[in-house]
């Protein structure tokens, strides 16, 4: 499974600043801009030491919607080396607090639904940090490229609405033209980019949290997908429909929000179930929702919990109609949790029982 945490960003520190180092020297001058911005290269290491401080202060601080105000800069007078020193003692700041954070430890961050994880945190550390450091190189006409598995793992966690690395493209090319900073063949180039972080539904005592790419296809493969799932979790269905997900990803047809997320139980953090979409809303505006509960969970109240928040999040989305699920007859504890949740009985699909709640 592609990871993304405090060891890569111990990875990324390490390669960075290596890079970096080399380059912090009187041979180049580090009062020029860096490639493409209008901060010089300096300005640019400042820059990251101060993300990354910020973002292990959000961890930390558990912040719900604001930004710890705090502003962190270089000493006046700090020369080339001695700011790569703060990159990397920095960096390794943020790799602390994401070893430390618990599971479900969250941070206000704006994209793109207020607030990521310790993994969103690690991988938007890692992409400022490799991205600058590309910039910084730019400016002195010296190549960079990181690690690939790093840049393909970042490209699953942080830009899972990008299509992965194609036509021969490696995945820091792929990288770098989702970030605005180079051309792909049969892309467009891109003027503004935001990444994901995956999303977190609260649902009373239990939440939505999205599925990565790389937590589908480990689930899909008889692995846990980095959750820690109740006795009898996860269920076949949740299996087969990580398959499918992490298939769309793979052939670029993959849209976030429209993919799978694990019921998460708030009081210990244990995954008891799935619940998602079957698809993209089709021309009407109508997308069709599934959900498995691990037997062990049954009769609490969370897939009522999670259908309601889910439906109702789906519904405040731009051109969306209406969410409509089908169960097979029979399936009458699947039935209660639909009409718990507010959908009501409609005409029936393709000879099964059809489902709907509608925007409004």
């Amino acid at each position: 499974m592609l990871t993304m945490g405090a060891d890569e960003i111990d990875e990324a520190v390490a390669h960075a600043c290596g890079a970096l180092r080399a380059a912090a020297t009187a041979e180049y001058d580090w009062t020029r801009p860096a490639g493409g911005l209008e901060w010089s290269c300096l300005a640019t290491a400042e820059h990251v030491v101060s993300d990354f401080t910020a973002y292990a202060a959000q961890l930390t601080g558990r912040t719900k919607d604001a930004y710890v105000p705090l502003d962190v800069r270089l000493e006046e007078g700090t020369g080339p080396a001695a700011a790569v020193h703060a990159v990397e003692a920095s960096g390794g700041l943020l790799a602390a607090v994401v070893r430390t954070t618990p599971r479900g430890g969250r941070g206000f961050h704006p994209f793109p639904y207020g607030s990521a994880d310790a993994h969103g945190f690690a991988a938007m550390g890692i992409v400022e940090l490799l991205l600058h450091t590309y910039d910084v190189l730019s400016a002195f006409d010296v190549a960079y490229e990181p690690p690939a598995r790093l840049c393909e793992a970042l490209l699953a966690w942080q830009f899972p609405h990008v299509p992965p690395a194609r036509d021969g493209a490696s995945h820091w090319r792929t990288l770098l033209w989702a970030t605005g900073r180079g051309t792909l063949p049969g892309r467009s180039r891109l003027e503004r980019w935001r990444w994901h972080n995956q999303i977190h539904l609260p649902a009373g005592p239990v939440a939505l949290l999205e599925l990565s790419p790389p937590a589908l296809a480990d689930l899909a493969a008889g692995g846990a997908g980095g959750l820690d799932w109740i006795a009898g979790g996860p269920c076949e269905g949740t299996r087969t429909g990580a398959g499918l997900i992490a298939k769309a990803y793979a052939t670029g047809t993959h849209r976030p929000e429209w993919g799978s997320y694990a019921i998460v139980r708030t009081a210990d953090q244990v995954a008891v179930g799935a619940m998602g979409f079957h698809g993209v809303p089709d021309h009407e505006g109508w997308a069709e929702v599934g959900y498995d509960l691990a037997p062990e969970a049954r009769g609490n109240g969370y897939a009522t919990q999670a259908l309601r928040a889910l439906s109702r999040w789906a519904l405040d989305l731009p051109d969306v109609r209406g969410i409509r699920a089908v169960v097979d007859e029979g399936n009458t504890a699947s039935e209660a949790v639909l009409l718990r949740a507010g959908f009501e009985r409609d005409a029936d699909r393709e000879g099964r029982r059809t489902y709907t709640i509608r925007e409004g």
